[in-house]
């Protein structure tokens, strides 16, 4: 998934990119309110993790912007603040969910995934499709009760079609799901990694279908249609 980080202490946020790329998210970050703004103009995202200790804008007045403007994407508030009135103010501003710092990242990581879940629409990590079992918390998918290896792209890219079952998803839409500004991606690095997953889901009761002109649709195997490529 894509997510914008929105922090000005260097030292964690580099500890936050390096933890959420290594579990194969797209991750950018921004050091001030002002830059991340006009980040969100002109850029989606699956969540947005937020300090509100930010120089130029800080991060209430960067989420009460975002909402203003409609924008409903969770947003989970990091802050060095404990007190009961920045909780409540950054709840009434429209944030999802609030960490204070230190934190344990395995509760940050747990938070985060919660968001993206109920985001999405799934009330819990694992979605079973026959015998096949993804499991986002775990970061693992099993067949039948045996591990499928996927790298940490074809993990996220399986995500990201699972969360979609059954529709179309533009390859816009997967390239901003699995690159951040700092990826380097080719253009056909989309038809690469889903080449990839297909050989690795063979055995699995889902097919990706090409839907040409449009992207890609994950279905079940024995569904309606026509697949082409």
């Amino acid at each position: 998934m894509r997510i914008l980080l929105v922090e000005d202490n260097a030292d964690l946020a580099d500890a936050i990119v390096r933890r959420m790329r290594r579990d194969g998210h797209a991750v950018d970050w921004q050091s001030d309110g002002i830059a991340a703004a006009s980040v969100l103009r002109y850029q989606a995202f699956d969540l947005i993790v937020l300090d509100i200790g930010l120089p130029r804008l800080n991060g209430l007045g960067l989420l009460a912007g975002l909402r203003e403007r409609g924008d409903a994407t969770p947003v989970l508030m990091l802050t060095a603040r404990d007190g009961i009135e920045d909780r409540v103010k950054a709840l009434d501003a429209g944030a999802d969910d609030y960490l204070s710092k230190p934190f344990d990242f395995r509760e940050f990581e747990a938070r985060c995934r919660a968001l993206l879940r109920r985001h999405h629409g799934r009330a819990a990590d694992a979605v079973q499709i026959g015998g096949l079992v993804f499991d986002a918390g775990a970061h693992r998918v099993t067949l039948d009760g045996e591990a499928i290896d996927l790298p940490n792209r074809e993990f996220r890219l399986l995500e990201i079609l699972i969360g979609r079952l059954g529709q179309a998803v533009g390859k816009d839409e997967i390239g901003n799901g699995l690159f951040g500004f700092d990826d380097e991606a080719g253009p056909n690095a989309i038809e690469l990694y889903v080449g990839r997953l297909r050989k690795r889901l063979a055995a699995a009761p889902l097919r990706i279908v090409t839907v040409r002109g449009v992207g890609y649709l994950l279905e079940a195997a024995d569904a309606g249609g026509n697949a082409d490529g």
